[in-house]
C-alpha cells in the first residue's frame, strides 16, 4: 500500500503574497517511482466550470521508495484565496508520485490580511446603507 504524506512547516495555514512556504514531504511506495514532485497550485470549487492552475512544480531527484524531503516555493502576488456564494478559490500544495498517481494534498490561505477573502462580506461593506 502506498502512503503519501505532505506538510507545512510548523502546521502554518496562511501566508501573505511574497513569502515563502516551506514544508516536508515524505512516501512510501510499493514500487520504485518513477518521479516524486511537489506541486504549488490554486484551484476553484462551486458552481460551474473548475479551473486549476500549477504555479510551480519542485521535483525530487532520484526518489527512493521510502524518502523524505523538504521543499520550498515563493508564493505569488494573486491570485488571492477567497469564498464566495457561487465559487471559492483555494490554495494547495501536493505531493504526486509516479507511475502510481498517487497524490496527497494540504490547503493554506494566501492572501494581503492572512485571513481568506468572504465575498458576501466584502459586498456588504461596500453596498449604500
Amino acid at each position: 500500500m502506498n502512503e503519501l504524506k505532505i506538510g507545512i512547516l510548523e502546521d502554518q495555514a496562511a501566508f501573505r503574497p511574497g513569502e515563502l512556504l516551506r514544508g516536508g514531504a515524505g512516501w512510501q511506495v510499493g514500487e520504485p517511482p518513477r518521479s516524486v514532485e511537489t506541486r504549488l497550485f490554486w484551484y476553484t470549487k462551486g458552481k460551474g466550470t473548475e479551473d486549476v492552475e500549477v504555479v510551480a512544480t519542485e521535483s525530487f531527484e532520484r526518489p527512493q521508495m521510502q524518502d523524505a524531503r523538504p521543499f520550498e516555493f515563493r508564493l505569488p502576488a494573486a491570485p488571492y484565496s477567497f469564498s464566495g456564494k457561487l465559487i471559492s478559490l483555494i490554495w494547495a500544495v501536493e505531493l504526486v508520485a509516479q507511475p502510481s498517481g498517487d497524490a496527497a494534498r494540504v490547503e493554506f490561505v494566501l492572501s494581503p490580511t492572512g485571513h481568506e477573502i468572504l465575498l458576501h462580506e466584502a459586498a456588504n461593506a461596500t453596498s449604500p446603507g
